[in-house]
């Protein structure tokens, strides 16, 4: 028979000790409510003696929200115990976590107390709690740097006077995934009575959620896990990672079940990301911007093919939108074959092949292309899917406000290269008269239009060029995260047109000559 893993989500209490984050009686109160829905055993609500504005909010938390049990923390003077039980009594269900330093370190320099003290202490404020509510948890504060020997005597006491809960916190982050394991273990082993064993990892190594699972695997029967991570300095083990990770690998955690409604993961990680202000790193596992988005042409083509060739989660399983096809340098033909079809461009043939090398040149320069550059990119080669007379294989500009805007463009026509150079105005103006010189062209500019195709300082500019000559009149259109490139493209497409508009002309009038 399956065990429970208690979950125990301490976002509102450690969470909101990252530094920068204070959040009001109703933010919490709103994050309490998703963290309901969620599904979460616990929610330790606060620190309700630390300040007026906190013992509000965890009051208001425990009278509101209902499904969870809610936990205040609090230090082991009897005041405290009695401040946080007055915060957290008139919720469904009530729990006072209770703490303590262990460590020689934090005994010393902090508490100014030594083993015996520890003790006393200890078991004087489980007791009080205890006298308040039947569901007491003890923590020995930095566990993982506290002696074994007397770790396991704090503990004991702290059975012994009533506490049901044990949570052994690595406060400092110090913990390795076996040693910690060993250490749960241990304590399983070597203190006696009825109690819970829990988890409160950091991640300053990096190992929070390795910690925490290692834990499990010990023994733990309670995690104490934030939403996106938050928490003191490297922040605390992620729930999101710790729940998904003992779904995805039910090989090694088929003894375990938990309340968690996986699908609210995601809206559950917006909200505390919106309301706290911490931003999600884009690469975070499961909840992060790139968690379900690939780049490279070949995970591209496995997922295209089948999800689960590079996605060990399905995305709705955690509200989020699964493999999504990002296109950058490293992504394939395949695959920007496929996000053209799905924008409903339908494009084949010799164009496919020319919007795809102009979608790889500025891929180089541009770190993401969006729906809109793929539209611009298309509608610029379509434009120019005839076989054109002039190719732009170089542009050189130069300006500044002392000196005078020149150009140097290198033009191939059917295996010569034309070489020139131009002052203007400016860079565009003198890119255009340098390719009308290399071209021989005295088409009239009638027309220039330059927008934005995308936000950001990388955006792609798209340039519109109308040129009249001999009374036809054409457009040309080029796209380049620089408008100068852009101008020239588009104003070479034009001449372009115009030089068909020309041949076609001219054969046409050959065809009905006697």
């Amino acid at each position: 028979m399956a065990e429970r893993l208690v979950i125990f989500d301490t976002t509102l209490r450690d969470g909101e000790q990252s530094p920068g984050i204070s959040l009001d009686v109703h933010e919490k109160l709103e994050i309490a409510e998703q963290l309901a829905r969620l599904g979460v055993d616990y929610i330790e609500a606060g620190f309700p003696v630390s300040s007026q504005g906190d013992f509000e909010a965890v009051q208001a938390i425990a009278r509101n929200v209902h499904g969870p049990a809610i936990a205040g923390l609090s230090r082991t003077h009897l005041a405290d115990i009695d401040r946080c039980w007055e915060a957290v009594k008139d919720a469904d269900l009530s729990r006072i976590h209770i703490f303590i330093s262990t460590s020689p370190s934090h005994m010393e320099h902090m508490l100014k107390m030594d083993r015996a003290q520890v003790l006393e202490e200890t078991r004087s404020a489980v007791s009080r709690a205890r006298h308040h509510t039947d569901d007491v948890e003890f923590s020995p504060q930095d566990a993982t740097r506290t002696p074994l020997d007397f770790m396991i005597e704090v503990l004991q006491a702290a059975v012994d006077s009533g506490a049901t809960t044990l949570n052994i916190p690595d406060t400092v982050g110090y913990g390795i995934p076996w040693e910690f394991g060993d250490l749960i273990r241990y304590v399983g082993t070597n203190v006696r009575g009825k109690y819970i064993i829990s988890t409160h990892c950091h991640n300053d190594l990096g190992l929070a959620t390795a910690n925490s699972l290692a834990g499990i695997q010990a023994g733990a029967r309670q995690v104490e896990v934030c939403v996106n991570g938050l928490g003191e300095r490297a922040g605390n083990a992620s729930l999101e990672e710790v729940v998904m990770a003992t779904k995805i690998r039910a090989d090694l955690f088929a003894n375990f079940t938990n309340g968690i409604n996986t699908e609210e993961i995601n809206r559950t990680s917006r909200l505390v990301s919106r309301l706290t202000g911490y931003p999600i790193q884009y690469n975070k596992a499961v909840v992060g911007r790139n968690a379900f988005a690939h780049e490279s042409g070949i995970h591209q083509h496995g997922v295209l093919s089948d999800r689960s060739t590079y996605e060990i989660i399905d995305a709705a399983t955690v509200g989020q939108k699964g493999s999504q096809i990002v296109l950058g340098k490293h992504s394939g033909r395949h695959a920007f074959a496929d996000t053209l079809k799905n924008l409903g461009l339908e494009v084949s043939g010799e164009a496919l092949n020319a919007a795809f090398n102009r979608f790889k040149e500025l891929a180089d320069r541009k770190v993401e292309i969006t729906d809109a550059d793929l539209e611009a990119i298309v509608a610029e080669e379509l434009g120019t899917a005839n076989v054109d007379s002039f190719i732009l294989d170089e542009l050189e500009v130069r300006g500044g406000t002392s000196s005078t805007p020149t150009a140097k463009v290198i033009i191939s026509t059917r295996g010569v290269k034309l070489e020139s150079e131009a002052e203007g105005d400016g860079m565009i103006d003198a890119a255009c008269k340098a390719i009308a010189k290399a071209t021989s062209s005295d088409a009239r500019l009638v027309g220039f239009n330059v927008s934005s195709v995308t936000g950001g300082i990388d955006a792609l500019g798209d340039v519109v060029i109308q040129l009249e000559q001999n009374g036809s009149r054409v457009s040309g259109r080029g796209v380049s995260t620089d408008v100068v490139e852009a101008s020239a493209r588009a104003y070479l497409s034009a001449i372009n047109r115009l030089t068909r508009a020309k041949e076609r002309s001219t054969s046409s009038a050959s065809e009905i000559t006697p």
